[in-house]
């Protein structure tokens, strides 16, 4: 069994593939991608029109932003070449096809890495990201790809560097998936010439467990996205039980506190930053509208969200172009989503989410106050 390190935006990858196969001759190549990312590969499927509607439908735009503020702090390292993403994975299937060996896929579930890093990341963790990658004018981090391929001091430096910043996002981006890549080659069949194509700085971790072989935790478990608590499920609910028990209570009471203020008061409060936040996202006029409109009802009903209108009206009135859709995953940074119309979309979405949530807890706490 043999492993292959490789930056995945780069050309000199590629050609490391090449050449790795040629020699080696393997009868099995694993590869670090998922079912999802394969087929997006393979199929040379970039995101569309289709599937920005999708993602607002079902309420992954924070998922998706994540996903490209990921990729965009790897291209801030210095290590895009013009290359696709995973342009090396890409070459190490085809060849393997048209060669005629099995190719395996041992990397974890995007959409379950994204969401288990997101749950583990504290509030802290979360904003230091999000401001760390507002920032415009940090300066370009610089590094040689030959001298990132070759030394493992650099790239472990890398790797701690992102584990001190962010403890819950390392453990599940670095940790996680060295076991999980790890454990999927050991279930390779070892009688077979396996060559594994993976990311530099996974190296380390997996050889790690690949000596030790002692799993700190099985493939399903590290599969699994973690269950929201009873508390955290309830609380979208309490809201709008509170809104409605109140003005029940207060019309069966006959009390003299006033309804119609109470309800401007909510109206107000849910439309007013529903609204900001789709500003702040550079919605389109009708968006923004949208926003404030859909926000008091939405709040009242967890199945619904006030991004999703706003973001399908964005969608409508400020169509992404094909080249907006094609350049969205090669964004540098937060900052340019803004100029981008499918990150508008993404932004727009999310954002508005964002403020009809705080307008909800702002709007409850004036009918509290006001009784």
């Amino acid at each position: 069994m043999r492993l292959l390190g490789t930056a995945h935006v780069s050309t000199k990858s590629v050609e490391a593939v090449k050449q790795q196969i040629e020699e080696f001759k393997p009868e099995v190549v694993a590869v670090e991608l998922c079912k999802s990312r394969y087929d997006s590969l393979v199929s040379g499927r970039r995101l569309d029109k289709e599937g920005l509607l999708k993602v607002i439908k079902e309420g992954k735009a924070p998922l998706v932003l994540l996903q490209s503020l990921l990729a965009a702090e790897q291209r801030k390292l210095g290590l895009d070449e013009g290359q696709q993403p995973g342009a090396e994975l890409l070459a190490a299937v085809n060849i393997s096809e048209e060669l005629g060996i099995d190719v395996e896929l041992i990397d974890r579930d995007i959409q379950t890495t994204l969401r288990r890093a997101w749950r583990k990341m504290k509030f802290r963790e979360k904003f230091k990201i999000l401001y760390s990658m507002l920032g415009e004018d940090e300066e370009e981090v610089e590094v040689d790809l030959d001298e990132i391929l070759e030394s493992r001091d650099i790239l472990t430096d890398l790797m701690n560097e992102l584990k001190e910043f962010s403890p819950g996002a390392g453990q599940v981006l670095i940790d996680e998936r060295d076991e999980f890549l790890a454990q999927k080659i050991l279930g390779i069949d070892g009688n077979k010439r396996t060559l594994a194509i993976v990311g530099a700085g996974h190296l380390t971790g997996i050889e790690n467990h690949l000596n030790n072989n002692q799993p700190k935790y099985t493939i399903d478990e590290l599969s699994l996205v973690p269950k929201r608590s009873l508390l955290s499920k309830s609380i979208p609910w309490l809201i709008p039980m509170f809104v409605f028990g109140l003005f029940g209570f207060l019309m069966y009471q006959g009390s003299s506190v006033d309804i119609i203020e109470l309800f401007t008061v909510w109206t107000l409060a849910n439309a007013v930053l529903a609204a900001i936040g789709c500003i702040i996202a550079r919605g389109h006029i009708l968006a923004v509208l949208t926003a404030a409109l859909a926000s008091p009802i939405t709040s009242l009903n967890p199945t619904l969200a006030a991004g999703w209108f706003a973001g399908y009206v964005q969608l409508k009135v400020a169509e992404p172009t094909a080249e907006d859709l094609q350049e969205f995953l090669k964004l540098e940074s937060l900052g340019s989503f803004w100029s981008n119309k499918a990150g508008r979309v993404l932004l727009v979405t999310a954002l508005t989410n964002l403020g009809s949530m705080l307008g909800a807890w702002v709007a409850a706490a004036g009918l509290i106050g006001g009784i």
